[in-house]
């Protein structure tokens, strides 16, 4: 069995809290999900611990449950202590809890909180877990060979950059880098024109392993605090010039976007399915297989992107969703990531951040990026206000929402991960 797969008593459907908000139908946050996150109020300075219920904050450390201010130290504790302590925030906010006063005077509306990133990010990798992606984008530039001999063999990934991670609503400055246009003899320095988003999940790390010690993959989801909404934002034109022969640099390194809310394993117990592999595919190597991983590696979570121009914002138009998928479409689970992330001797520590890659599915519709829904530049997407798109404009506002349902279950959602572009700094690099 996967370490936090079992279900328990607090993800009864039954269950209500007495936070209204909470028991609304559609609600990303009702009482079988307690997200944790991070925020604080006007004129401080500090992060509190917060737990996110209806349309309200639950200031954790005001329950008087907990006196670690750290979030990378709560994530730390032991997978038993940590579910006790969510059994103590279930028990504390359903209807008729004998705790309802203390817990009642901690709540704040979301409304007039900050948030920020959900921890402190030391080190960030990012995967290429969806075989769907790597094929669509393999064909555009080798058609012959979409998927190179490794993919299926590997869980590839590159080094990221932690400082500029993002949290969700920080508006993101289209990057300037070096361009090479078909036909110029020299490459020039101007702001993206291919500039992209990425449909991903970040899986957050709690438990670290000693350097040296790989991680089983039997035991992976171990050292997992929870998942979040995540959009490694691309510069294409820039990538296409500068990813041989080291990979992503600064078609990646402007920002990336991290949900506020961080939903935990033991939430998504419900909504775990089981990991298969092609019978006509290599089988994983040893260490990247286990009977748990087969069982319930992958978990069934809807993932959307919506797309609001600056016309339709203006106009009171919320957008439009121009992509649905599942996260179950991954060729690679997150225990194989961790595993072999570790199987060299690396060590993780609490906070890092892994990325999944762009996650698309097998239809076209299900596809995480406009890379290629746009079939790369070549196919505009047709939005409701009349508009298209073939890459992002500023002004354009990306939001990914994602969701798990299950008969008998209720409903629990990731919350947002959202973005605007703004106009590059060129005119700073010309006045200089």
């Amino acid at each position: 069995m996967i370490p936090g797969s079992e279900t328990d008593a607090t993800h009864d459907a039954g269950l209500t809290s007495f936070v209204a908000s909470a028991n609304e139908d559609g609600c990303d946050f009702p009482i079988q999900n307690l997200p944790f996150g991070r925020f604080r109020v006007e004129d401080e300075m500090d992060w509190r611990i917060g737990v996110a219920i209806g349309d309200q904050v639950l200031d954790v450390r005001r329950t008087e449950l907990l006196q670690n201010r750290s979030m990378n130290q709560f994530m730390r504790l032991p997978r038993d202590a940590r579910v006790a302590f969510r059994n103590a925030l279930s028990e504390g906010l359903r209807e008729g809890s004998p705790h309802r006063k203390r817990f009642e005077s901690a709540l704040i509306p979301m409304s007039e909180v900050q948030m920020g990133l959900p921890c402190d990010i030391g080190d960030y990798t990012d995967f290429y877990t969806s075989i769907h992606h790597a094929s669509t984008v393999g064909r555009q530039f080798r058609p012959d060979q979409p998927l190179l001999p490794n993919y299926k063999w590997v869980p590839i990934a590159y080094h990221g950059r932690a400082s500029s991670i993002v949290v969700s609503g920080e508006d993101i400055c289209r990057p300037l880098g070096q361009v090479h246009a078909a036909g110029d003899q020299a490459p020039t320095l101007a702001p993206s024109q291919r500039l992209d988003y990425e449909l991903e999940l970040g899986v957050l790390i709690s438990r670290p392993n000693v350097r040296g010690l790989p991680i089983p993959v039997a035991m992976a989801e171990d050292h997992v605090f929870g998942l979040a909404l995540f959009n490694d934002w691309s510069a294409r034109d820039i990538q296409a010039w500068e990813y041989q022969p080291l990979g992503p640099f600064l078609s990646k390194n402007f920002a990336s976007t991290l949900a506020p809310w961080v939903v935990t394993l033991e939430a998504l117990a419900p909504f775990r399915a089981p990991f298969r592999r092609d019978s006509e595919d290599p089988q994983p190597l040893p260490y990247l297989a286990s009977e748990s991983n087969t069982a319930l590696g992958q978990g069934d979570i809807v993932l959307e992107v919506w797309l609001q121009t600056e016309r339709m914002r203006k106009q009171g138009e919320t957008g439009d969703c121009i992509s649905v998928g599942n996260y179950k479409d991954a060729y690679w689970t997150m225990a194989q990531m961790i595993a072999h992330h570790t199987v060299g001797g690396c060590n993780l520590r609490a906070g890092d951040l892994l990325g999944t890659g762009t996650l698309s599915g097998p239809r076209p519709a299900e596809a995480g990026s406009l890379l290629e829904l746009g079939q790369g530049g070549k196919k505009p997407i047709h939005l409701s206000s009349g508009e298209s798109r073939l890459w992002l404009e500023d002004g354009d506002t990306v939001i990914l929402r994602a969701y798990c349902e299950r008969e008998g279950y209720r409903r629990i959602g990731f919350g947002e991960c959202g973005g605007t572009i703004r106009p590059s700094k060129l005119g700073v690099i010309s006045s200089s």
